[in-house]
């Protein structure tokens, strides 16, 4: 039981932050509901697309905290601060790109938007988002360097600073309260880069005050540049396939997104307030991705691969155990949830609740073996195997999950049963996370090179 204990003790302030996130998009969408129906609608498309491009990134960003646990596990705590600077000098660079992607992502919004009052409030909030980009990116890198060394409370409570920020600031910006302008789906957007951007800032004074790691080894000079050049390529050679894990993923959902939102509004109203439940109860186990990724990172480091192994199912199982218990809740919660996103005309309101309810029960079905794969994810990249986790998810998404939902929109275009594809989607991607795990490829694989930067 003491190993969970550790393990449970890693975590749980990386779960709660994931569901602070999920709670903060949830209060982002409840009050755009109250403003409108049309800027509701708008959010789940824009913030998804916005999140494929910026998901790319920020994936890469984040994998500095592979390093850091790493040279963590090796006790090379100068490394552990000059990975974090890699990560910062990946995150500049990525914000640029991510700015110069704004047109494209308006021409994608353009070709699948179904009326105009929708495409330019779906543009207005994306651009936004993507405008953002930077803060995203460096403060991931910033939360990797303490991640990465466990330090994974000083990343809770700054997440939740933030975002409550950000949730004191919707109504103010959506609404115009204080006499502000009203803003709408805009204001929403702005209030989520502000806190981003705060935290950023704090974290990143947390990482100078303790001297990062350089006044810990003794010497305060930096890696010659063709050194620091070399981990940069390193964190790229691996970070790029767990960004493009990512992307593709996200761009799979927002195809999805894209064909539910043509079945009508009604239904595709009902999708979106399911999806921000869903993420509510996905968002530990995100968590506990990084956890593991942590712990089999960490372990790795020290060259203990039975650790490794040994962290990697404890936390899959742990993980389980939670996803069934918010499961089983969420499903007991439907009609008081549902009610905070149903339309107020009566006649509107009985067939939303009803489809709804449906709708939870197919999240019920896949949300476990989402919780197992994910965890499994980030054991693979803890240990560097990358590549593997996005070759295998773009197959399983691009070759069996959307010719499953073309043939079902084709066939029989109904919520229900388009829903019904992820389940099988989630359940073939799981059985094929766990046979690459068990199969050990990962043990073979170097992630960090030996010696520090001099």
């Amino acid at each position: 039981m003491k190993p969970y204990l550790e393990i449970f003790k890693l975590v749980w302030p990386l779960a709660l932050g994931m569901i602070n996130n999920a709670v903060m998009q949830f209060a982002d969408r409840a009050f755009l509901a109250g403003y409108s129906m049309t800027a509701f609608e708008a959010a789940l498309p824009a913030s998804t697309l916005s999140w494929v491009f910026v998901g790319f990134f920020q994936a890469i960003v984040a994998y500095s905290g592979v390093f850091v646990a790493h040279y963590h596990g090796a006790n090379d705590r100068r490394m552990c601060f000059v990975s974090f600077k890699a990560g910062t000098a990946i995150a500049a660079v990525s914000g640029a790109l991510i700015l110069a992607l704004v047109p494209a992502a308006d021409w994608i919004l353009g070709k699948t938007a179904p009326y105009g009052e929708l495409l330019a409030l779906e543009r207005e909030y994306c651009d936004i988002c993507l405008a953002g980009g930077f803060f995203v990116c460096a403060q991931m890198a910033a939360s990797s360097y303490f991640t990465g060394r466990g330090q994974t409370r000083l990343v809770f409570w700054v997440n939740l600073l933030g975002n409550a920020i950000n949730i004191a600031l919707d109504p103010f910006l959506i609404f115009g309260w204080c006499s502000l302008p009203r803003l709408g789906v805009a204001g929403a957007a702005y209030a989520t880069v502000a806190s981003t951007a705060l935290q950023w800032a704090v974290l990143v004074f947390a990482v100078f005050r303790e001297g990062g790691g350089e006044k810990v080894a003794g010497t305060v000079r930096r890696p010659p540049k063709r050194e620091f050049a070399a981990l940069v390529w390193r964190m790229l050679r691996f970070g790029v396939p767990a960004g493009a894990y990512n992307v593709l993923s996200m761009l799979s959902f927002t195809v999805f997104v894209f064909v539910t939102e043509l079945v009508g509004d009604l239904e595709f109203a009902a999708s979106n307030a399911v999806f921000t439940v869903n993420y509510l109860l996905y968002a530990p186990m995100e968590g506990f991705a990084i956890g593991a990724q942590t712990l089999v990172g960490q372990a790795r480091g020290r060259g203990d691969d039975k650790e490794a192994a040994l962290a990697a199912r404890r936390t899959v199982v742990l993980a389980a155990l939670v996803a069934l218990v918010l499961s089983i809740a969420a499903i007991a919660a439907c009609p008081l949830v549902l009610s905070a996103f149903a339309p107020s005309d009566a006649a509107l309101k009985q067939p939303f609740m009803a489809l709804g309810f449906k709708l939870f029960m197919l999240m019920g079905c896949w949300l476990v073996m989402d919780a197992v794969d994910t965890v499994l994810c980030g054991a693979l990249k803890g240990a560097g195997d990358t590549k593997f986790v996005m070759w295998w998810m773009s197959f399983c998404a691009f070759g069996v999950w959307l010719p499953l939902v073309w043939a079902a929109a084709a066939l029989c275009n109904t919520m229900p049963v388009l829903w019904s594809t992820m389940v099988v989607y989630v359940v073939v991607i799981c059985f094929g996370s766990a046979a690459r795990w068990r199969k050990g490829k990962w043990r073979t694989i170097a992630v960090v090179r030996g010696g520090a930067l001099t």
